[in-house]
């Protein structure tokens, strides 16, 4: 995707405004048979790795997404923005409506702090300015 947006003459940069970034996934997820996303994360560092050879603790960690997370971590593509994605929501689950976007960007926030997903980016087109 990156290359192809080089090749178009556009720009990455972080937006001043949350809503128009663009987040991207960056662990490895399954659906479960109940429709519901997990996401692997793999427990590395020097203690997780003391922890993991004198108290056995697992290597991978498996984090189950509720419904509202579970959708939103699908729409989590590298092409839609936080905006995008809080509208599909509203639609797909009114229950989200209430409080939507500061949930969201709470929700993401919290992703992107523990690396669940890539650094947020916006397409600015440098043809515009």
């Amino acid at each position: 995707m990156l290359k192809n947006i080089k090749e178009r003459g556009l720009n990455l940069k972080r937006s001043n405004n949350y809503l128009d970034n663009i987040p991207k996934t960056n662990k490895k997820w399954k659906i479960t048979k109940e429709g519901m996303v997990e996401i692997t994360v793999e427990n590395k560092g020097f203690f997780h790795k003391i922890a993991q050879k004198f108290y056995k603790k697992p290597r991978y960690s498996f984090i189950k997404l509720d419904e509202f997370g579970s959708c939103v971590w699908r729409q989590i593509d590298g092409e839609k923005t936080v905006y995008e994605i809080g509208q599909i929501l509203k639609t797909k689950h009114e229950k989200a409506a209430e409080q939507l976007y500061e949930r969201l960007t709470k929700f993401i926030g919290i992703l992107e702090h523990n690396n669940s997903i890539q650094g947020f980016y916006v397409l600015k087109n440098i043809k515009e300015r």
